[in-house]
């Protein structure tokens, strides 16, 4: 699975907001700043976010942008689903954006995908925003610790 860049933008933003959950509201120009992300691009997701009901705004001289929601109603699911869609690794195992495939009746391969599919969905529908913001950043030895084969991964 992979996450779009929008998707990427979008839960930096949100894990900013819920870092200040309950603070004031942070700028624009602030938060584009702080997770390095061009303004004008997070403008549009913002949108996005707003629409959801996840976030609101306030305009004037302290303005800004906050959460709308408890970030413990929230999941990474819901906002990878919101800007891309489905979660599925390969179309023949998704839900939503299910396409068929000329190897249905024969593919031996399709049910490890679908078990990727479900496996990754149960986590990232799980996966609230507050949660995951009581965790730590992963480190670059964690990646590969403990991690046998695999390249490409």
């Amino acid at each position: 699975m992979r996450i779009s860049k929008k998707t990427d933008y979008a839960l930096r933003a949100l894990f900013t907001l819920v870092d200040h959950h309950g603070g004031a509201p942070i700028p624009i120009r602030e938060l584009a700043r702080r997770n390095d992300v061009p303004k004008r691009f997070l403008e549009q997701i913002m949108l996005g976010l707003k629409s959801q009901g996840w976030v609101d705004s306030t305009a004037g001289i302290r303005g800004g942008y906050f959460l709308a929601k408890n970030p413990a109603k929230i999941t990474l699911g819901e906002v990878v689903r919101h800007f891309d869609g489905i979660l599925a690794p390969i179309d023949c195992v998704s839900v939503t954006g299910y396409q068929r495939c000329s190897q249905e009746s024969v593919c031996r391969f399709r049910r490890v995908f679908y078990d990727a599919r479900n496996f990754v969905a149960d986590l990232m529908d799980r996966s609230t925003l507050a949660d995951v913001a009581k965790r730590l950043p992963l480190s670059r030895m964690e990646i590969s610790s403990g991690f046998i084969g695999g390249e490409g991964i």
